[in-house]
């Protein structure tokens, strides 16, 4: 039997100290597909010892900047700020508009929703872009975590008017945009729009720490003072404009991902309806979802559940064959 659970505010992926201790008995080495993350990261580069000596330099993240820029297709308009993830923006921009009235496009990322609440808005969890109402500040994800889906350009600089009219703003939530880059918002990015990207799912690299955020100045300019100097680490900088400049891995890794979404989809249409997701996840609706979690929990494979919706789980793709072999076989058995 699996152990009582301890009740978490939100449900996130890669927790595996939460996996072991539901499931104490799994065969080790646990296989984490819990997470949207590339599970075959970008080879880092050799970093200097200087890296780790010193404190950045502005020449460290202007190069960054820079890669930021081509890679991500920015306006020269569009101001640019980076950061230690994603995450710290979000935390961050309820300072841009105060006492904002703010929906949230869901069900989506966990963390949007209460960053604001946090700051004392008034939230609204909405399902459909035409029930924003009076809201001043929306927020999405594009394409949305879990489920993919998108919501067109031509909207979302609609949208981006209306809001800005009404001296708000539109937040999208890029963070898995790198492989569906027709997607991003950024090449045509109109005022009113603030679009987060992060870094670390589509290289790999998570716990590299780095994320942007692309707007008008005057909003990247407050994230930036609210940040502070130094905050993104050298070798972050670094390896960041690296894997940005190297626009043949990103090409390559996207058509290997899509490749194995597709092989993923093909294992798991015996096990519900897959509903949705990206080259890095997919998404499946069945009743039988919590005993599924279950039987792959005792496998050893930890995969993603909602709290929201118990009938969803969310798979992400194994990095090497053997991980694609206990699927397999964990599914077989399920």
């Amino acid at each position: 039997m699996a152990a009582v659970e301890t009740k978490e505010a939100i449900w996130h992926g890669g927790d595996l100290a939460t996996a072991k201790a539901l499931f104490p008995q799994a065969p080790e080495p646990w296989i984490d597909l819990s997470t949207g993350i590339n599970p075959i990261p970008y080879p880092l580069p050799q970093l200097p010892l200087s890296l780790w000596q010193r404190l950045p330099g502005k020449s460290d993240e202007a190069a960054l900047l820079a890669a930021a820029r081509k890679a991500y297709r920015i306006r020269p308009q569009s101001g640019l700020v980076a950061a230690p993830g994603t995450q710290i923006l979000i935390e961050l921009l309820p300072r841009l508009i105060p006492a904002a009235n703010v929906a949230v496009l869901g069900p989506t990322y966990g963390e949007h929703a209460p960053a604001w609440r946090k700051a004392g808005a008034i939230v609204r969890e909405i399902a459909d872009l035409a029930e924003i109402g009076d809201a001043n500040v929306v927020v999405l994800v594009n394409p949305n975590n879990p489920d993919g889906r998108v919501v067109a350009q031509e909207t979302l600089v609609q949208l981006a008017g209306l809001l800005g009219a009404r001296g708000g703003l539109l937040v999208v939530d890029e963070a898995f945009a790198d492989f569906a880059p027709e997607t991003s918002l950024l090449p045509i990015l109109p005022e009113g729009a603030l679009v987060l990207r992060s870094f670390g799912k589509a290289y790999g690299l998570a716990g590299l720490r780095l994320g942007f955020a692309v707007g008008e100045e005057r909003f990247t300019d407050a994230l930036q003072a609210m940040l502070g100097p130094w905050a993104v680490a050298g070798p972050a900088l670094h390896v960041g404009a690296v894997a940005l400049g190297d626009a043949q891995w990103l090409s390559a890794a996207g058509e290997a991902r899509a490749a194995d979404s597709k092989r993923l989809d093909a294992l798991l249409a015996g096990q519900g309806r897959v509903v949705g997701g990206t080259v890095l996840y997919r998404l499946i609706e069945t009743p039988q979802a919590p005993s599924l979690f279950e039987r792959l929990g005792r496998a050893g494979i930890y995969v993603r559940r909602f709290q929201h919706d118990p009938c969803r789980l969310r798979f992400g793709l194994p990095g090497h064959e053997a991980g694609w072999t206990r699927l397999v076989q964990a599914l077989k058995s399920a």
